[in-house]
C-alpha cells in the first residue's frame, strides 16, 4: 500500500486528491495536509473585497467532505520536508511519511520584498486570501466615509495580474452604484511593460481592450513601474522605459491601496535543498516530478515556470485554472503508472484560459499555449463572461463539497468557449 500526502487544499490540492482516490482506488492511503480547516475559492476574492461576497459564501469545512471518501485531513502548517526520508514535520512536531508528496501549497506572499507593503505589517490591501479580502473590505468600509486617490495594481516579480484588473473594474462598479464614483480618482500601477500583458506578453488584443476600458472607465496608469517603497498614503514607484531606463519617479497620494505581491514558495518547501529555484518554486519535469526527487510532484503556483519575456521590471507567468487542472490529472496519472511498475507518459496541457469578472461585465482570454507563438490567442469580453464566471464559482465548490474529479475546463469551459477538446 502507497501513501500520498497532497500539501495544500485549494483549487489544485482538492481537486487532486479526489482525483487520487479515484483513479488509486481503496488499496491506497491519500492524506490532505492544510494549513486552514477550511477550503476557500480563491477567484472570489475580488467580490469578498467590496463586500459582494462573506466568508460563508466561499468557504467550507473540508474534514466532513474528504473523510467521506477515505482521505485523511490534518487542518495543521506543514514547517520541513525531509525529502531524503520522505516524511514531513507539522506544527506541532507531529510526522508524516509519504511514499509520494504531491506539493499544492500556492506561493508565500512577498510583501516582505517592498518596505511597508501588505495589510499585516504594510499599508496596502491585498486580495491573494480570504482574510486579506476580508481586511480589505472592512477597509473599504472605512474608506467609503472619506473617499479620495486609490492606487491598485500589481508590485515587482508579481506573476497573477488578472485579480488586479478585476477589483480595479469591480470597485469602479461598486462605485458607481452608490454614486461615489466622482469623488475617487483611480490609478493601475502595474510591473507589466504595458496594459494587457497579464505576464503572458498579451494575449490576443489584450492591450487594446483594456487600454479602452480603463480609459472609459477613467482609470489612470503607470507600466513599467517598480514601487520601491511604501508610507501611510504615499507610493514611491520608479517608471522605466522597455529598455530598463529610469524615466520617472512617482510619489503617489492614495487613500486606498490594494497591490498584489510577488510570489515565492511557502518556507518549507523552498528550504529543500535541490527541489526549488531561487525563488522557492519546486522545479519539475514534464511530468510535473521533480527531477531530485522522483516521488514527489507540484502543481499550480507552486511549481517554477520561467517568464514569458524578459521586462524592464520583473514579471512572472501565470499558473492559470485550466493549467492547474491539467497539472492535477497528468500527476495522477503518472503516480498510477510508478505504482503499477512503468514510467511516467503523462504531461500536462500549459494552456492559459482566464474568465474576468470585471464588475457588470466580463472577459475571457485563452492562450494556447501559453508561451507564444500560439495556435489560439484571443481576448473577449461580454456580460456573458460575468455571469459565467459566478456560474463557475458555484459550480467549483458544489464540485469540492460532492467530491468529484470530473475535469470542469475540459467538459464545461473548453465547450462554452467554442474551442472543444485540446490534445
Amino acid at each position: 500500500m502507497a501513501h500520498v500526502v497532497i500539501l495544500g487544499a485549494g483549487t489544485g490540492g482538492m481537486p487532486c486528491a479526489y482525483e487520487v482516490r479515484e483513479r488509486l482506488g481503496d488499496e491506497h492511503r491519500v492524506t490532505v495536509i492544510n494549513e486552514h480547516e477550511y477550503f476557500q475559492f480563491t477567484p472570489s476574492n475580488p467580490w469578498v473585497a467590496v463586500g459582494w461576497r462573506d466568508r460563508e459564501s466561499v468557504t467550507f469545512e473540508i474534514r466532513p467532505h474528504l473523510e467521506r471518501k477515505g482521505i485523511g485531513f490534518f487542518a495543521k502548517r506543514c514547517v520541513r520536508i525531509d525529502a531524503q526520508n520522505n516524511w514531513l514535520e507539522l506544527e506541532d512536531g507531529e510526522r508524516i511519511d509519504y511514499d509520494y508528496l504531491v506539493i499544492a501549497t500556492g506561493p508565500r506572499l512577498a510583501f516582505d520584498e517592498v518596505e511597508g507593503a501588505g495589510p499585516d505589517l504594510g499599508h496596502t490591501e491585498s486580495i491573494c486570501t480570504l482574510e486579506h479580502a476580508l481586511h480589505a473590505y472592512d477597509a473599504y468600509k472605512a474608506f467609503l466615509q472619506d473617499p479620495g486617490q486609490v492606487i491598485i495594481g500589481a508590485m515587482p516579480f508579481a506573476s497573477c495580474f488578472g485579480p488586479a484588473y478585476e477589483f480595479t473594474f469591480i470597485m469602479d462598479a461598486d462605485l458607481r452604484k452608490r454614486k461615489m464614483r466622482d469623488k475617487v480618482p483611480m490609478t493601475f500601477v502595474t510591473s507589466e511593460p504595458y496594459i494587457g500583458h497579464l505576464g503572458l506578453g498579451g494575449v490576443g488584443d489584450s492591450k487594446g481592450f483594456l487600454e479602452s476600458d480603463l480609459r472609459a472607465h477613467h482609470v489612470n496608469w503607470i507600466t513599467n513601474a517598480k514601487v520601491t517603497k511604501i508610507e501611510p498614503g504615499k507610493m514611491f514607484v520608479e517608471q522605466f522605459d522597455d529598455e530598463g531606463q529610469l524615466v520617472k519617479s512617482h510619489e503617489l497620494e492614495f487613500r486606498y491601496s490594494m497591490m498584489l505581491p510577488a510570489f515565492k514558495g511557502v518556507d518549507a518547501v523552498a528550504s529543500v535543498e535541490g527541489l526549488c529555484n531561487p525563488r522557492g518554486f519546486v522545479i519539475v519535469d514534464s511530468y510535473h516530478r521533480n527531477p531530485t526527487y522522483k516521488n514527489i510532484y507540484a502543481a499550480g503556483v507552486a511549481i517554477a515556470i520561467p517568464p514569458v519575456e524578459t521586462t524592464a521590471v520583473p514579471t512572472g507567468a501565470p499558473k492559470t485554472g485550466y493549467m492547474i487542472e491539467t497539472m492535477v490529472t497528468a500527476i495522477v496519472h503518472n503516480i498510477a503508472d510508478n505504482l503499477a511498475g512503468q514510467e511516467p507518459t503523462t504531461t500536462a496541457t500549459w494552456n492559459a484560459i482566464c474568465l474576468a469578472d470585471m464588475g457588470d461585465t466580463g472577459a475571457a482570454f485563452v492562450a494556447l499555449p501559453q508561451i507564444p507563438p500560439r495556435n489560439v490567442a484571443w481576448f473577449k469580453k461580454g456580460k456573458w463572461v460575468h455571469m459565467a464566471k459566478i456560474a463557475f464559482e458555484k459550480y467549483f465548490i458544489r464540485k469540492m463539497k460532492k467530491g468529484t474529479s470530473e475535469p470542469i475546463y475540459e467538459k464545461y469551459i473548453l465547450k462554452m468557449l467554442g474551442i472543444g477538446k485540446l490534445k
